[in-house]
């Protein structure tokens, strides 16, 4: 079901309906679609490299839009909505984790979800009903979930086409190893500091 789902994600590209999927997938994804809008992001940017950026501009609004639906699920709809899609994708066991970052990280667990290949929608959900300050989810979404799609986009326009293999093989790996470094960065700069 979800190599289907996934060609079905990927076939907008081939239409002239391709930008408009992109933003609606972004919206899906960041609440409830199992099929990260990377993906058409990644074939759309190598079909027109020049409109890279535009495309990722188009997938952020989409994701931070979907990412506040997440939230409004979460904080107004858990039992009804939010429990069933956590229940969905296996998550409920980890509602506990999740809750217990968020008490002590707040943005950082927003932005490193957003970032990274952590499903985005199960912490989107689970910070409405965390009720993680809203404005301080939002300012952490648009930071990470910009910064991924900014770099596969800069990826693509600077190497074309030849990233493409690179990128889908590699992408998780990368992610992780940028929040990593960024948190041992912190931590260092912290170190020094004290």
């Amino acid at each position: 079901m979800l190599r289907r789902l996934y060609d079905w994600v990927l076939h907008w590209a081939e239409t002239p309906y391709g930008t408009p999927a992109l933003f609606l997938i972004a919206v899906a994804e960041s609440s409830f679609f199992p099929i990260p809008p990377d993906v058409l992001l990644l074939a759309l940017a190598i079909s027109i490299p020049t409109r890279a950026f535009r495309y990722a501009i188009v997938c952020t609004i989409g994701s931070i839009l979907g990412g506040m639906l997440g939230y409004l699920i979460g904080y107004g709809l858990w039992e009804s909505i939010g429990q069933p899609i956590f229940d969905f994708y296996g998550y409920m066991d980890k509602y506990e984790w999740i809750r217990r970052r968020y008490e002590t990280y707040n943005a950082w667990a927003v932005g490193i979800a957003g970032f990274t290949p952590i499903p985005y929608k199960v912490f989107t959900i689970a910070a409405g009903a965390c009720r993680i300050n809203f404005p301080i989810f939002v300012l952490a979404s648009i930071a990470s979930r910009s910064a991924r799609f900014f770099l596969v986009a800069g990826l693509i326009r600077l190497f074309g086409e030849r990233i493409k293999d690179f990128i889908e093989k590699y992408l998780n790996l990368l992610t992780i190893v940028f929040v990593v470094l960024l948190i041992g960065g912190f931590v260092l700069v912290k170190w020094f500091m004290e």
